[in-house]
């Protein structure tokens, strides 16, 4: 299953792990929230649905793969 990094523009609150299905949430110096993980397809990655809570995205990365994928 392909792992993605998502950078959102602020900090988000831990609680929102849950609405990005428990990606984890880290946070940089640049004011940004970083979500990592594992995404099932493209259909899922659409379903985080970052425009639906007014976020400002920055970035959506690919960073790793398994075998399979």
């Amino acid at each position: 299953m392909p792992v993605y990094e998502i950078r959102i523009k602020g900090y988000l609150d831990q609680q929102w792990s849950t609405w990005f299905d428990g990606m984890k949430m880290t946070y940089n110096e640049d004011g940004e929230t970083v979500l990592t993980g594992p995404v099932l397809d493209q259909s899922a990655l659409h379903g985080l649905k970052i425009h639906n809570l007014n976020l400002q995205l920055i970035s959506v990365l690919r960073v790793e793969t398994d075998a399979t994928s």
